[in-house]
């Protein structure tokens, strides 16, 4: 089992540096300039968040530095502590606050076949949903790395949009119930690849009606299932709740 979390500890060090510097850049790569503020104007919760990220950053990154150097000196009773700290935090399931520092575009598309982009899918796939009580977390939290990592790292794969889809379905999962994050995650699933034959938009769509309670959102989308899907159990479900959300009209 140490084993394990050793090679977790690891993987997560990586995938996590990975989405603070995702979430902190935004598209084309460039940070934006600062904003000129009165003086005595509080933070914008931008800042605020970009803040958190970039403490989250800090207390991960010290924490896989101070377990290092106790293993280094040979002290594994210290070692041990911090690896046990790191364990707890990355078992805490970490809010995304705003999501357009933490979703992708829109715009991205999946081109092109990439062998390293294919084996952060596989090896998520191997993590998702296995295990039971604790190692069922640390799976899930092993899993949304790796598809975080597939993201951040090969943005044209052709795999990007499956890889928003088992976002979407982590975040909605009980263990997160984050579902702006989840509706947006399956969102991109259909636009970054239209040709899928998921059910992300069927998906987004139940969120937007049932958790969310964004009719007009979830009108569109379910809209969108039936001129997209060819299932005829989703089409049959899209077309009933049209009619129940716009009052039989």
């Amino acid at each position: 089992m140490r084993g394990r979390w050793s090679v977790l500890v690891g993987l997560l060090t990586v995938g996590l540096i990975a989405l603070v510097v995702k979430a902190q850049t935004p598209p084309g790569g460039t940070s934006p300039a600062p904003k000129a503020k009165t003086p005595g104007t509080p933070p914008s919760d931008v800042e605020l968040v970009e803040r958190v990220l970039a403490t989250r950053k800090e207390y991960q990154i010290s924490l896989e530095q101070l377990r290092a150097h106790y293993i280094s000196v040979g002290d594994l009773e210290r070692a041990r502590w911090a690896e046990e700290e790191l364990k707890q935090y990355h078992r805490i399931a970490k809010q995304a606050y705003r999501l357009e520092l933490d979703v992708p575009p829109p715009t991205l598309q999946a081109t092109y076949n990439i062998p390293e982009a294919n084996e952060l899918y596989r090896r998520a796939m191997q993590y998702k949903g296995k295990g039971w009580s604790t190692d069922y977390i640390d799976n899930l939290r092993r899993a949304e790395l790796l598809l975080q990592q597939l993201l951040t790292s090969h943005p044209q794969s052709d795999k990007i949009g499956d890889a928003a889809y088992q976002l979407g379905d982590l975040y909605e999962n009980k263990d997160y119930y984050q579902y702006h994050r989840a509706a947006a995650y399956f969102e991109r699933s259909f636009q970054w690849n239209p040709a899928s034959q998921l059910d992300g938009r069927l998906r987004a769509a139940r969120i937007y009606d049932k958790r969310l309670h964004e009719v007009a959102k979830a009108i569109e989308l379910y809209k969108d299932v039936t001129t997209h899907d060819t299932d005829p159990n989703r089409l049959r479900e899209a077309q009933q709740r049209v009619a129940d959300l716009s009052g039989g009209k």
